[in-house]
């Protein structure tokens, strides 16, 4: 049995990340026992660096991401294909946007990741993402119309996250971060949380080993819902 779509990534919105995303993709197709393997095209974003940090440590100009955002997709339609994927959180505020401008579907982070929390009847999480994901309400509008709790880090914990975040996204995995990145989720434990969601894709680079909480990563979840629409 072949594959069957062929899906575009929009990529470069953290670099490691999309080559994790796309790895991921890759093996568990592979699992699969497929007979090729799957067609897929990323379109990597010549994104100027600064236009990033202000977004991630200021929490402004996100609509300079736009222009770029649509001429990817765009780009990415007109290489053939069937649907397109954009394994950033944050800049799913776009993502109407982004279906608008082109004529393939286009599928939802924040979507695939409330259907994973509801099939495992999770019912109040912990959210650890950027500030623009935190302040656009991304998720707690989704959890809202799905009857699922939340709670976010307090501005103290945000702000170490966001500098983490920036970190990542200059290729720096450091030990430090990661045990503050567990001591920011252990925090969590206390506030009588099913489980906590890293709804920043880079995070998952730096996912502890011995959380005190269930972690649920975007990142995973998005690339498992990626796999079921190309097969």
């Amino acid at each position: 049995m072949y594959f069957i779509k062929t899906v575009g990534i929009i990529g470069d919105l953290g670099p490691e990340t999309t080559a994790e995303f796309y790895l991921d993709i890759i093996s568990s197709c592979h699992k699969k026992d497929k007979i090729t393997r799957p067609s897929i095209i990323i379109a990597s974003i010549p994104l100027p660096l600064q236009i990033e940090e202000d977004l991630i440590l200021r929490n402004k100009g996100a609509e300079r991401y736009l222009p770029f955002l649509i001429k990817e997709a765009q780009r990415l339609e007109k290489a053939g294909t069937e649907f397109i994927v954009m394994p950033c959180n944050s800049l799913h505020i776009f993502i109407n946007e982004i279906r608008n401008a082109v004529s393939v579907p286009v599928l939802s982070i924040i979507d695939e990741t409330v259907q994973h929390l509801k099939q495992n009847n999770m019912n109040k999480v912990g959210i650890i993402s950027t500030s623009t994901t935190v302040k656009s309400k991304l998720y707690e509008n989704a959890f809202s119309k799905n009857n699922i709790g939340y709670v976010a880090p307090n501005e103290s914990q945000q702000n170490k996250i966001d500098r983490i975040i920036l970190d990542l996204l200059a290729g720096h995995q450091k030990d430090e971060d990661r045990n503050e990145l567990a001591n920011i989720i252990n925090n969590f434990d206390e506030k009588n949380l099913d489980c906590v969601i890293l709804a920043c894709t880079d995070l998952q680079l730096l996912k502890p080993h011995h959380p005190a909480l269930k972690i649920y990563d975007t990142m995973k979840i998005f690339s498992d819902a990626t796999v079921r629409k190309i097969l």
